[in-house]
């Protein structure tokens, strides 16, 4: 690796360089430290790690899927050669993608790390810069959202999440307001998402009660079960979830819980829930998302991979979402530049 001492930005050298030599930045790109290093680079997504699992209210470890993702992957440096083969595109060629690093979340304080990371895609959102966020418990959406929504303007915005849970809880265990089983109520009430436009995807199982839904049916939030993609497929739900996203707003904040998948597909995570997509349907997905509407952030969370085996296949899952999301964003800026 090579370094600047003047702008501090890390990149790869010239030579080949295999996945596992040098700093571990997500598809070994540049590592950058400042808003001024993103703009002097002109960056158009930054990746940064929200190493955060103080929200979890059952089994901990999300705090190390930011590094666990970085690491995943095979491709060394330079990555200018990816090509995407169902895209026909290099989409860091399009697309200037560099490493922001973590937010400082420190593991004994919820308000503090909800505000560092709150704090770092603010900086990214002020550079032009679209954020990827890579958690963490689902309770980091909460701060990345809010961010966005006072950048964009409240009510500007709308969301496709893909989960297993709704996240609409009023608290959890001890009254705790700002854990991972509520930041969807929270933007809510907060008006930074309106109900109508806050779609949900793959929800299943047993929970939550009949009660939570009845709240969400009150703030117009609209969801679409895994009962209803068995029934309707797939294709179909997931058009009406972007029509309902777009019901106003023009612009989406896409924000993925890995426990949308099967745990045969990931099994490393906190809260595992049997039924759900294959990673085929949600890799399909966010591509099909991304590529088709202005996706503004993303979040992927809930990556807690002391839960599987050497293979990391949650890991591994998890860093594609995040690549077909830039090769998404990468074709719709390609098709949309004037």
């Amino acid at each position: 690796m090579t370094c600047s001492d003047e702008s501090h930005i890390y990149e790869a050298k010239d030579d080949d360089t295999p996945a596992f030599v040098g700093i571990d930045t997500f598809l070994q790109g540049p590592f950058v430290k400042t808003p001024r290093q993103l703009r002097e680079y002109n960056a158009d997504v930054a990746i940064i790690g929200a190493p955060f699992d103080l929200g979890v209210v059952h089994k901990p470890g999300a705090r190390f899927g930011p590094r666990a993702i970085r690491q995943a992957g095979y491709f060394g440096a330079p990555n200018d050669d990816i090509y995407h083969i169902g895209l026909g595109i290099y989409p860091t060629d399009e697309l200037k993608v560099v490493d922001y690093g973590d937010a400082n979340c420190p593991p004994n304080s919820i308000e503090l790390s909800h505000r560092a990371i709150e704090e770092k895609v603010r900086q990214i959102l002020d550079t032009d810069t679209i954020p990827l966020v890579i958690g963490g418990d689902h309770s980091i959406t909460l701060p990345s959202a809010t961010a966005v929504a006072n950048h964009f303007g409240f009510g500007n915005v709308g969301m496709v999440h893909f989960d297993a849970h709704a996240d609409t809880a009023p608290s959890s265990y001890g009254g705790v307001l700002e854990s991972h089983s509520t930041p969807m109520r929270r933007l809510i009430e907060s008006g930074a998402i309106p109900g109508k436009n806050f779609i949900q995807v793959g929800l299943r199982g047993y929970w939550p009660p009949h009660t939570l839904f009845d709240w969400m049916r009150e703030q117009k939030m609209r969801w679409h079960p895994m009962s209803e993609i068995e029934t309707d497929g797939f294709d179909a739900v997931l058009d009406k979830a972007i029509n309902e996203a777009l019901d106003g707003p023009d612009k989406i904040y896409l924000s993925v819980d890995i426990d949308v998948l099967d745990p045969a597909f990931a099994p490393g995570t906190g809260t595992p829930e049997p039924g759900g997509l294959s990673s085929s349907q949600l890799l399909r997905a966010i591509r099909t998302i991304s590529k088709s509407v202005e996706i503004v952030a993303v979040d992927i969370v809930e990556v807690a991979p002391h839960y599987e085996g050497p293979a990391s296949i949650t890991a591994e899952a998890a860093h594609r979402m995040m690549l077909e999301a830039i090769s998404g964003i990468a074709v719709y800026r390609k098709n949309n530049r004037t």
